[in-house]
């Protein structure tokens, strides 16, 4: 490669790697390991820029929780997309910690961008109810006149704070007036709304011999399984969009318009994207597809986690394996369960 063109490549590399949130590497590997023994150095996370590094110092105490929201949240996509062709697969030798996967304007990025901002929110706010910050606590705000046979008690989860602190971090690096940002932005705030949105009273019966004479409830989040639930959904249902270029005072601006017209323009719970996806069939590295040859399919599924769908009609081999499992359980009185071992054969289906 000439020097003109190693040049080309270096300033390639610095523009992904400048739109590439690779502060979410401190969710995996050795950073996120010593957390709980080694206060945080704002100043050795990677990829921090300076509005999240004087954020970071301001708020040292609660970044434990914003490392263990996007864990939670890479997780989730794990979780969610554990059948499909792409299944959220992580690398643990790389700051970008998604591979080039996250580069392009995709579904994915966007379901991605929306889980880890809610992920954040949501350990924020959870870690300031259970009284692990000094400076944040119970929401008292919005409480308003209590119900017919309840009054309020416990500890309000505070999401305006979680989201605020989801908004503040995540969102600072996410200025730039290209396409890019603003599609980014918006994933953020619609994985931070999943949160407000699913806030639900939880409630308490108190009373002699657990009658429910009095319920004492407050506000709590959801199960975070709920939140990843919505997303997946938003996900299948992303809309398409289009760059559009125009001159602003500062310059020119890029923004995003609905593809198609004759849709429902996206709302801020909606995903939105402009960039097709790979299809994650074969590995490439260019893409970040790792390919699904070996990966585990279900042979009785027609969907995509099918042997058909899931191995791009490559075929499947099959192979018994043995598992040992715990079978014949007795409730012995009182109290305590006995289980005989027992060794089942199943067959095991994975891509050719």
């Amino acid at each position: 490669m000439g020097c003109f063109g190693y040049f080309l490549f270096l300033c390639g590399l610095s523009r992904a790697m400048s739109s590439y949130p690779i502060w979410w590497s401190l969710a995996i590997g050795h950073q996120y390991s010593s957390l709980g023994t080694q206060p945080i150095l704002c100043g050795s996370i990677p990829g921090l820029v300076p509005k999240q590094l004087r954020f970071c110092r301001n708020y040292v105490e609660i970044m434990p929780s914003v490392a263990e929201g996007v864990k939670v949240g890479i997780q989730e996509c794990q979780h969610q997309f554990r059948g499909r062709r792409w299944n959220c697969t992580t690398v643990n030798d790389s700051l970008a910690i998604f591979g080039p996967v996250l580069d392009k304007a995709t579904r994915e990025s966007a379901f991605v961008h929306a889980i880890a901002s809610a992920g954040v929110a949501f350990a924020v706010t959870r870690s300031c109810a259970e009284g692990s910050a000094t400076i944040c606590g119970c929401d008292t705000r919005h409480k308003g006149p209590p119900g017919e046979g309840w009054k309020w008690g416990g500890c309000s989860e505070d999401v305006e704070f979680g989201t605020m602190v989801s908004r503040e971090f995540a969102d600072a690096r996410e200025n730039r007036p290209d396409a890019r940002s603003a599609m980014n932005r918006h994933n953020n705030e619609a994985g931070r709304t999943s949160i407000i949105d699913h806030m639900h009273l939880k409630c308490k019966c108190h009373g002699l011999s657990g009658s429910c004479e009095v319920k004492t409830c407050w506000w709590s989040q959801p199960d975070f399984r709920v939140i990843g639930d919505y997303l997946k959904d938003k996900y299948d249902s992303a809309s398409e969009m289009v760059v559009e270029k125009h001159r602003e005072s500062r310059g020119w601006v890029e923004t995003l318009r609905p593809k198609y017209n004759f849709f429902k323009a996206p709302t801020e719970r909606d995903l939105v994207y402009y960039e097709n996806s790979p299809n994650f069939c074969e590995p490439n590295p260019e893409t970040g597809s790792f390919g699904t040859r070996d990966r585990i399919c279900n042979v009785t599924s027609h969907g995509i986690d099918g042997c058909d769908l899931l191995c791009c009609g490559r075929g499947h081999n099959t192979r018994t394996e043995k598992r040992k499992e715990k079978c014949h359980c007795i409730f012995h009185w009182c109290c305590y369960v006995s289980c005989q071992e027992c060794i089942r054969v199943y067959d095991v289906h994975t891509c050719k």
